[in-house]
């Protein structure tokens, strides 16, 4: 949905047409390598959680496309940031819940859309968990360097994933939504301190309703082929699109 909103004709080349674009990197391999590494602690299954990470890790780097060619000192640095890191996960859970009691881990959404038959929600859910007051929680992992400042952290698309998670959580499982509170949880490869920063994001009706709207935009447009080309989205923050001036989009 996120890409939707960014280029839909990108969002068409992606997930319609089938055509390969962004392969991963060395980020997203670290990525995958601590979600599952997070999810294996958090349900008491590994023993040693740093050789668990660096086997996931190259695990991870040795599917990434042979062209793609590595930044060997990245590689090394996240090995090390990586297993330093695991050490702060399950502490950080316990500071800012306290007591809990695990719910679900990789929980799988697909939840039908009001008004649209045949749509689905589908989502992840990397960890939810229950507190004595209870509460459900609802929490997304999610890797980065230093952090997020303020902006980042309040970005409607960004948090839209949280709010969209809690309500179709809700229908699912038949939860009041005022029972329900949504977490993203920050794992800094860089920071010097709070390596793993855990912080909550509100989603109360109006932005719901609005995280909604868009998705059922989304929706309208895809099914009746509205496929528009969004150019200020070829030179993003996050570098160029890769069908940049390529024959699916000239």
């Amino acid at each position: 949905m996120k890409l939707w909103t960014e280029c839909p004709w990108k969002h068409k080349l992606v997930y319609l047409d089938k055509i390969d674009g962004f392969k991963g990197n060395e980020h997203t391999a670290f990525g995958s390598a601590m979600h599952s590494t997070c999810e294996q602690l958090v349900e008491n299954n590994i023993s040693n959680p740093k050789e668990y990470f660096q086997e996931q890790f190259l695990k991870e780097l040795k599917e990434l496309p042979d062209t793609l060619g590595f930044n060997k000192k990245l590689v090394t640095d996240m090995r090390s940031q990586g297993i330093m890191l695991v050490d702060h996960i399950l502490p950080a859970l316990k500071d800012y819940f306290g007591t809990y009691t695990l719910v679900s881990v990789e929980e799988k959404l697909f939840e039908p859309i009001e008004d649209y038959d045949g749509y689905n929600f589908k989502g992840f859910v990397d960890l939810v968990v229950k507190t004595p007051d209870g509460k459900h929680h609802v929490i997304d992992w999610k890797t980065c360097s230093w952090g997020w400042d303020t902006r980042r952290k309040s970005e409607k698309m960004t948090t839209y994933q949280l709010t969209l998670y809690k309500h179709f959580f809700a229908i699912k499982h038949k939860i009041d939504p005022t029972n329900l509170e949504t977490h993203f949880a920050l794992i800094k490869r860089t920071a010097k301190t709070n390596n793993v920063e855990l912080f909550r994001v509100t989603s109360g009706n109006k932005k719901t309703e609005n995280a909604l709207k868009i998705l059922n935009k989304a929706l309208y447009n895809i099914s009746h082929k509205k496929h528009i080309k969004n150019r200020l989205f070829c030179h993003g923050r996050y570098g160029t699109c890769e069908f940049y001036n390529t024959k699916h989009c000239k």
